[in-house]
């Protein structure tokens, strides 16, 4: 895919589901991948997978509910590669419950994670981007973010801050050819949905028209085209990647 060979990305909890998609699919168009994620031994077998591939990766541990943690984890990526063009801002994480519930700290912690997370790695990020004049931000949002889903009180408004934040940077960073957008997966099969039950999963794929639930690679597609020079007219734009779930 144009645009994308030689490219520097970073792709933050990219240790397993949309995260690994995202790298492989980054890799495969040529980008060299930057991938961060808390753990290390899940991360080195993607590292691997994708040398095995003809790819170049590297991982880099990072917490990014830890401001400190994703400044020092930007900076050993920076000295390892010179420059970061491509940040795909993934790492996130659940605590589900009903809101009357719901602990504080079980709000926080996804906020941190899922809303800070992504501010921390855009800020120490922006700073190659600028230099380099041209630059890819995606977050991965939700389907939830944009519809609700009880019992995620905490999770929906961390993704639908995602969507404003979105917005906000695709307006502060434009004249400088960057560009920012926001993907919203639906129900997607990862290593998070397997455990739920055949009756509840029928249940969902009943709300969906394409009638299944989507899968990893499918996210990581739409991903790599918004971080394509073919996308380079699109910025502050919510891609929905749902089966219909949710439409208009």
């Amino acid at each position: 895919m144009a645009g994308l060979v030689g490219r520097v990305a970073l792709i933050t909890g990219a240790s397993q589901g949309i995260g690994r998609a995202c790298a492989l699919a980054l890799s495969e168009a040529g980008a060299v991948v930057a991938l961060a994620a808390r753990n290390e031994e899940k991360l080195a077998a993607v590292v691997q997978e994708i040398e095995q591939r003809g790819g170049q990766a590297a991982a880099f541990r990072m917490d990014v509910s830890d401001e400190a943690d994703v400044k020092n984890s930007v900076k050993a990526a920076l000295e390892r590669f010179q420059k970061i063009e491509i940040l795909v801002n993934n790492a996130g994480v659940t605590r589900d419950t009903l809101l009357m519930r719901m602990k504080r700290s079980d709000w926080d912690s996804v906020l941190q994670t899922n809303l800070g997370g992504a501010f921390s790695c855009t800020q120490a990020v922006i700073g190659s981007m600028l230099k380099q004049r041209w630059g890819r931000i995606v977050n991965i949002s939700s389907v939830f973010g944009q519809m609700g889903q009880a019992g995620q009180a905490n999770y929906a408004a961390s993704k639908a801050g995602l969507i404003g934040f979105t917005m906000a940077m695709a307006r502060e960073v434009a004249s400088r050819n960057i560009t920012v957008n926001a993907v919203a997966p639906g129900y997607i099969e990862t290593a998070m949905t397997e455990g739920l039950a055949p009756e509840l999963k029928s249940k969902v794929n009943e709300m969906i028209p394409l009638g299944r639930a989507g899968t990893d690679m499918e996210v990581a597609y739409a991903v790599r085209f918004l971080a394509s020079e073919e996308a380079g007219y699109i910025t502050g734009h919510v891609l929905k990647v749902n089966g219909g779930m949710l439409m208009g």
